[in-house]
């Protein structure tokens, strides 16, 4: 198979160990980015989702949910395999309609392999990732959160929610992979976001293995800002709100990678910096200019 990738998005073989935590389309973009300038990229990923392809394939089979490991896979691909162009294919109609390849190769592989890990393993050695992806649980979860209207369950209905705080598990302390937390503790960066705040970056990181270890590290650990927030569960909340609540769940950052212009109503306790990091929507990080800005925070760390 021949690499079609830009040659600054190949592992670098002095490059730094990075470890990107979160889900969805955050998660993905952070890894396009860190491939750029790693040496060696972990993704980890939540295993919170019960909607969509992912939701119906989790209740169906009692599988973990794929979706976000399969946009994971789709950002880390070195090739233009048919395999790689196929994973984001969506049918349209009958009965797998709404199902992205990616997530019933991922279904499959791990009904027959037994674990969702060793399906993740075979599908990168497949598309020549270039980089790890671990689950942030060794068990599917479900997300709990407090919220203005009360205790609500699940992401799908968090998402929809205002005024969440609190994020929990059911189960309350589900293991984590011992892959996971090694690389956490280990990586001289670690990027936490972007992203929906609790059912994406939030439903990673806490996770109190992966927690304890983001506290344990010599890293630099990095709070990626969205670039946009999303109608859903950030509703309302600026950068300050955002450390606010990751400060009540009990994490640590040491920086925060802003897009340019971002407005702070109130001083911050955690540096900021700004960088050019928007794609031309405006709405979404550019992998290039988020890398170059990664790699320079990692650059003046001490």
């Amino acid at each position: 198979m021949t690499s079609t990738a830009d040659p600054d998005s190949e592992p670098l073989p002095t490059g730094p160990s990075v470890v990107a935590l979160g889900g969805g389309h955050g998660l993905a973009a952070t890894l396009g980015a860190a491939r750029r300038y790693a040496g060696d990229l972990t993704g980890i990923v939540s295993v919170g989702d019960d909607g969509g392809s992912s939701g119906r394939l989790r209740s169906e089979f009692g599988v973990a949910p794929p979706g976000d490991v399969r946009r994971c896979l789709s950002a880390l691909a070195t090739t233009d395999s048919l395999l790689v162009r196929s994973l984001e294919h969506r049918f349209d109609e009958g009965t797998l309609q709404g199902h992205p390849v990616g997530n019933l190769l991922l279904t499959g592989l791990a009904m027959v392999a037994g674990d969702l890990q060793s399906a993740i393993d075979e599908l990168c050695r497949l598309v020549d990732a270039a980089g790890r992806i671990v689950p942030a649980t060794e068990v599917p979860v479900t997300l709990i959160a407090d919220s203005d209207q009360g205790t609500l369950t699940g992401q799908v209905t968090i998402e929809r929610a205002t005024g969440i705080r609190n994020l929990r598990f059911d189960p309350p302390d589900p293991p984590a992979p011992a892959a996971a937390v090694a690389a956490v503790r280990s990586a001289e960066q670690i990027l936490i976001g972007p992203g929906s705040l609790f059912t994406s970056v939030l439903a990673t990181a806490i996770v109190p293995a992966i927690r304890d270890a983001l506290h344990e590290t010599g890293g630099q650990r990095v709070f990626v800002a969205n670039v946009a927030n999303e109608k859903g569960d950030a509703r309302g909340f600026g950068l300050p709100e955002h450390l606010d609540a990751l400060l009540a769940h009990d994490l640590k950052v040491d920086v925060v990678l802003a897009p340019v212009g971002t407005v702070a109503t109130r001083p911050m306790a955690v540096p900021v910096v700004e960088a050019e990091v928007a794609s031309d929507d405006r709405w979404s990080h550019d992998p290039a200019k988020l890398g170059r800005a990664l790699a320079g925070l990692l650059a003046d760390w001490p």
